[in-house]
């Protein structure tokens, strides 16, 4: 089975440290470089941008221009797996209905069907019940909008984080508020955005924790960005770049 790793922009741009745990996290639980094993794992060198964005600011065509160059990017991979519920819920839920009537229509519902999330990949497919990690402090979780609405996902996270020998995992109240970000939204409508990641930090403060989690670099940016104005002492980090960070056995 051929796994691609779909990077996504704030990733490839921002935050490569994210890409590489990622990676090093498929490959923790089996996903090799190298031919021979059940699941490969490769990087689609062609991959671009989504599309959300475009879509999201009112530009379809745009969207759709970017998005042809992903659907053959992936062509042939059996999985795509992404650290972003954004990006992988762009790909699930948009690329169809944006390609309707379009030849590339049945491409284009292929590819979603076979897109995940990280986590989702990780516990669904791979069947990952123990993230085989271990750290002795105080950890919160976001969930982001897309990947718990648009994709559904909810325990895989939770899965994953609940294995951390030691953690202590604390409840994030009203976890389910967006943080504000939202992609174009925060640049459209700051001051509604910043009031709405202000609300999201002070409940985070309220949890004392040494960690916030969640997977979705967009969230983490604009919660991380708010905290370090406020002098909020809270890490801010990529659920793959938490588990890697903690991980066992640092050997993959």
């Amino acid at each position: 089975m051929r796994v691609a790793f779909f990077a996504t922009c704030l990733v490839d741009q921002l935050f490569p440290q994210v890409g590489v745990s990622s990676v090093r996290l498929l490959r923790r639980h089996g996903c090799a470089v190298e031919p021979g094993g059940e699941f490969v794992l490769e990087f689609p060198r062609a991959q671009t941008c989504c599309g959300q964005p475009a879509l999201n600011s009112g530009f379809p065509d745009g969207a759709r221009k970017v998005a042809r160059n992903q659907i053959r990017a992936f062509a042939g991979a059996d999985y795509v797996v992404s650290p972003s519920g954004s990006c992988a819920g762009m790909v699930r839920h948009y690329y169809p209905e944006l390609f309707s009537g379009d030849p590339l229509q049945a491409d284009a519902k292929a590819l979603a069907e076979r897109t995940y999330e990280l986590t989702q990949f990780l516990v669904n497919v791979l069947g990952v019940t123990d993230a085989h990690a271990a750290c002795a402090d105080r950890v919160t979780y976001h969930p982001g909008c897309h990947g718990s609405r648009l994709l559904g996902v909810t325990h895989e996270p939770l899965t994953l984080l609940q294995s951390v020998k030691g953690i202590d995992l604390v409840p994030l109240p009203c976890a389910q508020d967006c943080c504000g970000f939202g992609g174009t939204f925060a640049v459209k409508l700051p001051d509604i955005s910043g009031a709405m990641v202000a609300e999201k930090v002070d409940h985070i403060g309220e949890t004392g924790v040494k960690y916030v989690v969640s997977g979705d670099m967009g969230c983490l940016m604009n919660i991380g960005g708010h905290m370090k104005k406020r002098g909020v002492d809270v890490e801010p980090l990529h659920i793959a770049e938490f588990l890697d960070r903690f991980a066992d056995n640092k050997a993959a």
